[in-house]
């Protein structure tokens, strides 16, 4: 009995205890609350007191601009007003900095306005475009024979008056948007640009596969002779035709190999033209990835004496092959004029260490490490203690399943 009456008390005594102490937890976590309420009051007073209002230092952007009456506000109704609003908004001088002053004052050459070095566009009347395309769909619709093989699904687009169309109108800009994009006036022209404004036809051989467009591949054995290069040209007209590699340089970053230079090229007719630096196929070095090569084809004013660029035949020599096509340019710019442009890229091959060693006489840099075949040691008839595939890895085959060993 006198033990159940000491077990009451001490549980009694535990229970108050308890309560005791959630008492002082709910009082300190009510007065933690308090003091953090209180601070964050303090923040948000001194932040609000920090980050007043200040006003600009002149007119914001569209002020004029009410927003809840958008209807009175003067349409364009065309885009050459919007144009010529936005260039005017655009060298209008505002107080703020704008993105391109800050990467300006960073860069001072970044967005520097390019020089154009190509021939002029001459560009026909807007007038006659919209009346030559009114009077063609005109046409359409009265042809009945061009109306039925519509309908009937047997109408053949002739893909050469497209090529013709395309090359008039928007492809040199294509292409020297593509230009850009390679980096190829960057690299041959610093701070210039030019349109090819000539369309070049240039193949290694019938096969379509091998022809030059705007950046597509060919291997240095598709390039391994001298292309057909064909052009339009009027009689009498003079021309200059340069292919040059930026990337293949093994000693400066800078400079250039000329693969070949074919200079007073009368009309259209290259294989009439003064050879100053005969071919050479490309050889990008084992390693190196893709290569540019680029065809720029210059017009001449008349004939130019081309004697302090005329390079030995043939010529082996990368020493006499360095060349670089900005100075080449300088040196002719009052005689001649960027007309056409067309490049391939082109990466290694088994053609280029034949390159290397029989018509460069010099050994073939490598810029990658070429792993060795893994080696399998002698087989033993009676293999002990190995795995259940030791047979695969002396599988002739070409494709092993080696096993873990």
């Amino acid at each position: 009995m006198a033990r159940t009456t000491d077990d009451t008390v001490t549980a009694a005594c535990r229970r108050r205890g308890s309560k005791m102490a959630l008492r002082m937890v709910c009082s300190s976590v009510l007065r933690a609350g308090t003091d953090l309420a209180v601070n964050n009051v303090r923040t948000f007073r001194n932040s609000a007191r920090v980050c007043r209002w200040t006003p600009p230092l002149g007119p914001m952007p569209n002020d004029e601009v009410e927003s809840e009456n958008l209807e009175s506000l003067e349409k364009y109704r065309s885009y050459t007003r919007y144009l010529k609003k936005a260039e005017d908004e655009k060298n209008t001088s505002v107080w703020w900095k704008t993105y391109r002053k800050h990467v300006e004052d960073r860069d001072p050459e970044h967005g520097a306005e390019r020089v154009n070095i190509g021939l002029p566009r001459y560009r026909t009347s807007r007038i006659a475009e919209v009346r030559e395309r009114r009077q063609i769909v005109k046409d359409n619709k009265k042809n009945i024979a061009l109306e039925q093989a519509t309908r009937l699904r047997t109408f053949k687009i002739p893909l050469d008056r497209v090529q013709e169309g395309w090359e008039r109108s928007s492809g040199p800009f294509q292409i020297q948007r593509l230009a850009d994009h390679y980096g190829v006036f960057r690299d041959l022209f610093p701070k210039a640009f030019f349109l090819p404004h000539v369309s070049l036809g240039i193949s290694y051989s019938q096969e379509n596969g091998h022809r030059v467009h705007y950046g597509n591949c060919l291997t240095p054995t598709d390039a391994s002779l001298a292309p057909q290069v064909g052009f339009e040209a009027e009689e009498g007209s003079l021309w200059t035709l340069l292919l040059t590699c930026p990337d293949e340089h093994l000693l400066d970053n800078e400079a250039e190999y000329v693969h070949w230079l074919v200079g007073n090229i009368p009309g259209g007719q290259v294989q009439l033209g003064q050879e100053l630096c005969g071919y050479l196929p490309p050889f990008p070095a084992k390693g190196t990835g893709f290569h540019r090569y680029v065809f720029v084809l210059f017009q001449q004013q008349g004939l130019v004496d081309f004697s302090e660029d005329a390079r030995t035949s043939p010529c082996h020599s990368l020493t006499d092959r360095t060349f670089k096509t900005v100075d080449f340019y300088r040196k002719h710019q009052d005689s001649m004029t960027p007309a056409g442009l067309g490049f391939f890229q082109s990466q290694w091959d088994e053609s280029v260490t034949n390159t290397f060693h029989n018509t460069l006489d010099m050994k073939e840099p490598v810029f990658e490490f070429v792993r060795p075949p893994v080696y399998h040691p002698p087989r033993v008839k009676f293999p002990h203690r190995q795995p259940l595939r030791y047979l695969d890895r002396y599988r002739e085959g070409k494709e092993h399943t080696y096993g873990i060993y």
